[in-house]
């Protein structure tokens, strides 16, 4: 897992939006500041000016939608949108070499038929049961 950094998201939002780097550092501040630590938020949270520059992220692979529907006490049904930060395209978009790096060498020496020994012993271990 990749931990997005500032510096991912401002050329990433410059290198798809083609804008210059002083306005897609001004749209990553935002974003940043809207998700914090997280990987996903609640549209409840956004303004419509923010709306609508992650509705021009969402086009260009940087956001994405979700949505879920609850029940609420009464029967009603009730519908949560969400914003994900797509991580894998920042740091793609970004031409970020690291992450380049560590997908060539992980494409080249993955055994696709042998995909569990790949996973760490204490995985395992979650599911048991005592």
């Amino acid at each position: 897992m990749y931990i997005i950094t500032l510096n991912d998201l401002q050329k990433a939002i410059e290198n798809r939006l083609d804008i210059n780097t002083e306005e897609a550092k001004r749209y990553a501040n935002i974003v940043m500041d809207l998700f914090g630590f997280h990987d996903r938020i609640i549209d409840n949270m956004l303004e419509q000016k923010d709306r609508q520059l992650f509705y021009m992220l969402e086009e260009q692979g940087i956001l994405n939608t979700e949505r879920e529907e609850i029940t609420i006490y009464n029967g009603r049904r009730w519908r949560i949108h969400y914003w994900s930060i797509e991580k894998t395209n920042i740091l793609k978009y970004s031409n970020n070499a690291r992450w380049m790096k560590d997908r060539d060498e992980n494409e080249d020496t993955l055994d696709y038929d042998n995909i569990y020994s790949y996973l760490p012993k204490n995985m395992w271990a979650a599911r048991k049961t005592s």
